[in-house]
């Protein structure tokens, strides 16, 4: 996977003010992703399956040959329900392994990490997840330039249940709706910190 990733570099021109984003299979499978995330450029390297370990190995192979305006990183696998899950503070220590990586790279870059999303796939391991975002948010609070984007109020409903109509049928993945609403927390995030799209 990071081989064809990095096949597409050679091949991809992208402009210097460009929005890199890396992760997990949510952003490998955002189709649309040019077009949800204009006028904003977007650079998409995610690889399916992929856990904060994963990414803090290949780190400096998927933002290296970048140069980007700001850097936006999701990763949904590490808390899964199973007996080798990453705890919070684990998620958090990764995260910031990739987080020295982009600084160092491009030390003025804004970072910004999307919330892991609450899934009916995952629901037990909700409390775990929703620990772990909280852990990162503190992280992120407390670094200049970096930024922390929550979702757990576009997919969760009234009752605090996960809103199964903005996932495909897995009720792990987003569907089209569900990219949507994402393009728009991420692009108001955007927005904010970048001030006005370029």
């Amino acid at each position: 996977a990071i081989t064809r990733l990095e096949a597409l570099d050679q091949s991809e021109k992208h402009p210097d003010h460009s929005i890199l984003f890396i992760g997990s299979s949510s952003i490998r499978r955002w189709d649309e992703i040019a077009a949800d995330m204009a006028p904003y450029h977007p650079i998409r390297r995610g690889f399916g399956g992929s856990r904060w370990w994963d990414v803090a190995i290949f780190a400096d192979r998927l933002i290296k040959p970048h140069k980007f305006r700001a850097l936006v990183c999701f990763v949904g696998n590490d808390i899964t329900g199973a007996k080798n899950d990453k705890s919070p503070e684990e998620v958090v220590a990764l995260f910031v392994c990739v987080w020295k990586k982009a600084r160092a790279h491009q030390p003025d870059a804004p970072i910004f990490y999307i919330a892991v999303t609450p899934t009916q796939a995952r629901a037990a391991a909700w409390p775990k997840i929703r620990e772990a975002n909280s852990a990162v948010r503190k992280f992120c609070m407390g670094k200049p330039n970096t930024h922390f984007i929550g979702t757990q109020s576009i997919y969760l409903d009234a009752k605090g249940k996960p809103r199964t109509e903005l996932f495909v049928a897995d009720q792990l993945h987003l569907n089209r709706d569900g990219y949507l609403r994402w393009a728009a927390a991420i692009k108001s995030q955007l927005d904010t910190v970048l001030n006005a799209p370029t």
